[in-house]
């Protein structure tokens, strides 16, 4: 999905640049993705974001107006893993990896008057609100899946808080779920989909599922359409912002993931976080 997205902007002319942690497959993909005759091609530079370090090395790279960001990297389902701080690994990579680096690419977005980021959640956010005194499962029993729901709820409120603290920089960000898409790298970990969770069954009637590129539709919207340049700190599905959820049907955004106090909240705790990891020897 994030070739797909890279691609609308490219071929649009625009400088792209995709952040990867395999450069080399980075640049296999890159070379495919056409651009216009006469424009850069696409770019390819190294980040983890697992790694603070990575998105750190990233950041200070970084020079010039940045107008567009999409934090589209992603890691569903995983066996309990940590990172080197201790973190969980869904938490660290779905959220703060991109919180540290929009908020680390916070002066290029300002310098570009105008900038949209763009974070890419899922329906799975309704499984679960962030627990705010266990949120690396150091406490409770790993649940892959709660795990999973948690990040994507705190991608929502990211926007949220963002949009708010950002507004005066003319930065735009929205959030979105793209949808339960086929043939992604995204379900590596639990194989056959269809051996998920009902939240992700595939006979469910609920939500349909999509290719790449219609996956990557609202992405592009909220990237780069003028119907939505004024738009900020909302949650889309489908190209459209998304109703309230209602429990038994898989569509719809979570009141607590539009929760002010709760975005408030996580911002200062991730702000802490990311900031403890710049005091390590």
């Amino acid at each position: 999905m994030g070739v797909e997205t890279a691609g609308a902007p490219a071929g649009a002319g625009a400088e792209v640049t995709l952040a990867v942690r395999d450069t080399r497959s980075g640049a296999r993909v890159a070379k495919d993705i056409i651009t216009p005759a006469g424009s850069q091609p696409v770019r390819v530079a190294a980040l983890d974001l697992a790694d603070q370090d990575s998105v750190a090395a990233f950041t200070a790279r970084w020079t010039g107006p940045l107008h567009i960001l999409v934090n589209n990297a992603g890691v569903m389902a995983p066996p309990e893993t940590r990172t080197a701080e201790d973190w969980e690994l869904q938490f660290a990579t779905n959220h703060l990896g991109h919180f540290a680096l929009s908020t680390g690419l916070h002066p290029a977005l300002k310098e570009a008057r105008g900038a949209r980021v763009v974070a890419v959640s899922s329906v799975g956010h309704v499984n679960s609100d962030i627990d705010f005194d266990d949120i690396h499962f150091q406490r409770r029993a790993y649940d892959k899946w709660l795990a999973y729901g948690q990040s994507k709820t705190a991608n929502i409120l990211f926007a949220v808080e963002a949009a708010k603290r950002w507004a005066g920089d003319r930065i735009v960000v929205n959030a979105l779920n793209p949808g339960r898409i086929t043939d992604t790298n995204l379900s590596r970990y639990i194989g056959d989909i269809s051996a998920a969770p009902s939240s992700f069954d595939p006979t469910s009637t609920d939500v349909s599922w999509k290719d790449t590129a219609q996956g990557a539709a609202t992405s592009v919207l909220l990237a780069g359409s003028p119907l939505v340049a004024e738009v900020t700190g909302r949650y889309f599905e489908d190209c459209h912002v998304a109703p309230p959820y209602v429990p038994g049907v898989r569509r719809g955004v979570a009141d607590y993931a539009l929760d002010g106090d709760n975005a408030a909240r996580l911002w200062r705790m991730s702000l802490d976080m990311v900031r403890g990891t710049r005091s390590r020897p």
